[in-house]
């Protein structure tokens, strides 16, 4: 499969662009700075640099002739995504460029905050400690709504990934995942695992234009 991966530098991005590697994939890594990808030059590795990830003029060259999209794009921060959104603007312009170029299969990484509490979880995370992780990252939630919204709406066959607070261990291949809702309990997972969700969802017709919560 051709895959072109956005945010390829990011901590999820990075964790694609090897997995895919790996798999026997060949793949188009967008970069603004081609130094900041820390994976070795491969045969079957393309990097592309773009300035503007919501120019779609400059994205559509990058997506001719590619099988599927990955997107792990996201703010750092609340203060740049209150400034500066990220996901959303750039999500708007990928989908549109997509259409252009004849590119219909996308997974992109969301956030489980943007998804139903889980009736199992208790009464403390429902009702104390949701509430104050979307309050205090209001504007990173905003910009993936509306990424999201922009998703939904496109004539692309799409999956988002929606996982809890990521870290940095190995890949297990183990987690949880469910359709349409977030887990109960479901407070970490691995950005190598992420990695895993969105590449593996790219080839799984059951979660085609499904939100996927994912944790461990």
């Amino acid at each position: 499969m051709k895959i072109t991966v956005f945010g390829a530098t990011g901590g999820v991005g990075r964790e694609v662009v090897r997995q895919a590697l790996d798999a026997g994939h060949e793949v188009t890594a967008v970069v603004r700075d081609p130094a900041r990808l820390p994976v070795p030059a491969h045969e079957r590795l393309r990097v592309a640099t773009v300035a503007d990830v919501t120019d779609e003029d400059a994205l559509a060259p990058v997506l001719r002739g590619q099988d599927a999209v990955v997107s792990a794009l996201g703010s750092n921060s609340n203060k740049q995504a209150r400034l500066s959104p990220v996901a959303g603007p750039a999500l708007r312009a990928i989908v549109s460029a997509m259409d252009r170029a004849g590119v219909r299969r996308l997974s992109a990484v969301s956030a489980a905050p943007l998804g139903p509490e889980h009736e199992d979880d208790g009464v403390l995370a429902r009702a104390v400690f949701m509430p104050l992780l979307r309050r205090a990252l209001r504007d990173v939630y905003a910009d993936l709504a509306v990424m999201e919204a922009a998703i939904s709406a496109s004539g692309t066959e799409w999956t988002v990934i929606r996982p809890p607070k990521l870290t940095n261990k190995p890949r297990t291949g183990t987690y949880r995942r469910a359709v349409d809702t977030n887990l109960p309990g479901g407070r970490t997972i691995a950005r190598a695992d992420v990695a895993d969700a969105l590449l593996s969802a790219l080839t799984d017709t059951a979660t085609t234009h499904h939100t996927l919560g994912v944790a461990t």
